[in-house]
Parts: structure tokens; C-alpha cells; sequence
């Protein structure tokens, strides 16, 4: 959270807390501030045994983490010890600078890779072309098309 935060910038707020505050009253308030760090840390997470245990024994391992959508992507893609959705098979078959670079995939010891995808050209058919639009007149606003917005 603070990790561009400098030396400088630490010894700046030390300094402007002794100013405002006193040297005399700073420790009281640096212990309410902790003091009040601690209840609302212990405030989340008796909120979130609540929430498991409202949950039900299927979610004992539920992490709030996990509501995240790149914590839970990458989880999913990445992989762990469960793989509910079959995607560390679909990861490991498919060859994807293949399909990405338009080639046939790349053989393993002489063999293809069971499940790889490849194209070939000659059997997509070629997209037909857009009729050649006229330039514009300068001043001209471009055609609108409220579809497309």
C-alpha cells in the first residue's frame, strides 16, 4: 500500500505529527490509533467466521481473496491441487503460440501433441471485401452509426 512512501516522506510525517500534536501527547495517540487498528481488524475478522460459518462446512476453505477476479482467475487458470473445471488438461494440450502464430503446433519427439489445435489456410474461406469507402471533404463529419456505439 505505502511502498513508494521514502524515508524522507516518513521522517517529514514524524516530524509534522510532533509539531501538531506535542511530544507529550504523541505516544497517547499513537496508542488509541493502534488501539483502534486492533478492534477493527478483530471487528473483520469475526465478521468473516460469521460469514464461513453462515456458509456451511462446504466453504470451511473460502477465502475472501478469492472474490477478487485476478486472484480467482489466476487460481483457476494457474491451477492448484483441485482443478474442478478440467482446465490444467485443456492448459497442457492445447500449444497456444500455435494458434496465436497461425502455424501447425510443434511435434514432441517426433509426434504431434495429443489435442493440439492448428489451422489450415487453405480451409477458411477468405472474408469478403468491404466496398472502398469515398475519402472525406475536409470539414466533412464522418458517417454515425448508432449501432456501433
Amino acid at each position: 500500500m505505502f511502498s513508494d512512501v521514502g524515508t524522507l516522506e516518513i521522517l517529514t510525517l514524524a516530524i509534522m505529527a510532533i509539531v501538531v500534536f506535542g511530544p507529550d501527547k504523541l505516544p497517547k495517540l499513537i496508542q488509541d490509533t493502534m488501539g483502534f487498528i486492533r478492534k477493527i481488524r478483530s471487528f473483520a475478522d469475526t465478521a468473516k467466521e460469521d460469514i464461513r460459518s453462515e456458509l456451511g462446512p462446504e466453504f470451511k476453505d473460502f477465502e475472501f481473496e478469492d472474490l477478487n477476479p485476478k486472484t480467482f482467475v489466476r487460481k483457476q487458470l494457474m491451477g492448484g491441487e483441485e482443478d474442478p473445471l478440467g482446465l490444467k488438461e485443456m492448459r497442457d494440450t492445447l500449444d497456444i503460440r500455435s494458434v496465436l502464430d497461425d502455424k501447425p503446433a510443434a511435434p514432441v519427439n517426433g509426434t504431434g501433441r495429443a489435442g493440439s489445435v492448428s489451422f489450415d489456410k487453405s480451409a477458411v474461406p477468405a472474408p469478403a471485401a468491404a466496398p472502398a469507402a469515398a475519402p472525406l471533404a475536409p470539414g466533412e463529419r464522418p458517417p454515425f452509426d448508432p449501432d456501433a456505439t
